[in-house]
């Protein structure tokens, strides 16, 4: 997959939502399979899981994430940043395995006004790679509600100074963890049926 497909993909999905129900299996036609989005205002993530190589192998999979900003009505593509994924990258793991609800397993910035005269003044676009456990039905992000897919990877975007807080979500709504964006990932509370151990 070369950029220019890589940003077609991006802004379809930036039009038309994720597929629903959301894959979960990267098949041998595709080297790519879309994992999150998220939109705030002006500004957008999308990730992808990517496969380079064989594919059968398992190796050579990374997950990238790609920044947005919309001006004059139109998605504009600020950068990307990605890392190697972890094992079986499409498989659900719970609390206990992940070691809290929400495990953060990446993050970019990116500035959106580039192209300003002076150094100073920046405005950021920054973007979380996260993944939920099986207990996590969805999160939420100040008033935004993410439904958390089967493969549990999702991506936060927001332009504010500081990061949001976010929560992990039951299927019944119960609030089962908090994560701070600014502040770096620590190991959460444990599991209700692991607190005993």
């Amino acid at each position: 997959m070369n950029d220019h497909e890589v940003h077609e993909e991006c802004l379809r999905l930036l039009r038309d939502g994720l597929p629903d129900p959301a894959p979960d299996v990267l098949d041998e036609d595709r080297e790519f399979l879309p994992l999150g989005l998220d939109k705030d205002g002006d500004v957008a993530a999308v990730t992808f899981l990517h496969q380079r190589g064989d594919g059968a192998s398992g190796t050579g999979a990374f997950i990238e994430g790609w920044t947005f900003h919309r001006r004059d009505g139109e998605w504009m593509e600020l950068g990307g940043a990605g890392g190697s994924a972890p094992d079986q990258p499409l498989t659900r793991r719970s609390s206990g395995e992940l070691g809290r609800y929400l495990h953060k397993y990446g993050s970019a910035r990116t500035v959106r006004n580039a192209g300003r005269l002076l150094p100073w003044g920046a405005k950021w676009v920054n973007e979380a790679r996260l993944r939920a456990s099986a207990e996590v039905a969805a999160v939420r992000v100040g008033k935004r509600m993410l439904d958390v897919p089967v493969h549990g990877h999702l991506v936060v975007v927001w332009s504010a100074r500081r990061g949001p807080v976010i929560e992990a979500l039951a299927a019944d709504g119960a609030v089962l963890d908090e994560l701070d964006l600014d502040r770096p990932s620590v190991p959460g509370r444990p599991a209700a049926d692991h607190a005993d151990l």
